[in-house]
């Protein structure tokens, strides 16, 4: 029986390991570890360590206490991990919601509606000495919607992503896998990485630009419980809200 460990956070973490507990006796598994920082902002009753708790799967509180395992499977968990934590799985899997090799990093919802990208995804991919730079496993890419805003493309790629995570959870658990390098696809569709100190500078918009970008990266950064977009005037941050955008 393969042994697994689980990191991963906010509700597509949740959702991801409560398919996993399901089906552990029907594809033969068992997940003998979860580690998560359980980040509240998005959803405090959707708890991870809560999940695991429940169904009594042991808690890891830090990288080097994992153990060597068949299977390593990463959603949205917030750390990097190294060549050393990588090497403790036969394979470790992360599932990146976001298209491959275009967006790899952070905040890549934001980036997409920046760029007026018309296509976004969703990839598992093997995981390597690089940021979401390994070997594409699936992904399951879509058209973003017109005028589309940053929580409900975050909110397309989660269904999108927990599709993928059910769909492929046999084969991974089999092993059988045509995987395709990122290096034979960034010539066809380009590649970026982003790191999330980068948002902020995002988030500033300049009151020379044109209409169409000042509106674009209000709608890529104007996300609910985070620090709305905004501009300088007279050395003042003045934030872009809700109210003051429909007046």
């Amino acid at each position: 029986m393969q042994k697994i460990i689980f990191l991963g956070s906010k509700p597509i973490g949740y959702y991801c390991l409560e398919y996993l507990i399901q089906h552990q006796a029907a594809l033969q598994y068992q997940i003998i570890g979860v580690l998560s920082n359980d980040n509240p902002v998005f959803n405090a009753a959707l708890s991870v360590k809560a999940l695991a708790t429940q169904h009594h799967i042991p808690i890891i509180d830090t990288l080097e206490q994992m153990p060597e395992v068949d299977i390593l499977y990463s959603v949205q968990y917030h750390q990097i991990l190294g060549v050393q934590d990588i090497a403790k799985a036969k394979t470790a899997f992360n599932l990146h919601m976001a298209p491959l090799p275009e967006y790899r990093g952070c905040n890549q919802f934001s980036f997409a509606i920046a760029d007026d990208k018309q296509e976004f995804g969703t990839t598992i991919h093997k995981m390597d000495a690089h940021i979401d730079h390994g070997d594409i496993a699936f992904e399951k890419r879509f058209a973003i919607p017109e005028n589309c805003w940053v929580n409900e493309l975050y909110s397309l790629t989660e269904t999108a992503s927990l599709a993928l995570f059910k769909e492929t959870l046999a084969t991974i658990i089999v092993g059988s896998i045509t995987w395709t390098p990122q290096e034979n696809l960034i010539a066809s569709r380009g590649t970026s990485l982003h790191y999330r100190k980068e948002i902020q500078e995002l988030k500033k918009i300049d009151l020379q630009w044109d209409a169409q970008k000042i509106e674009r990266h209000i709608r890529a950064t104007y996300m609910p419980g985070f620090e709305p977009p905004y501009t300088i005037i007279h050395n003042k941050k003045i934030f872009f809200t809700l109210d003051n955008l429909h007046a």
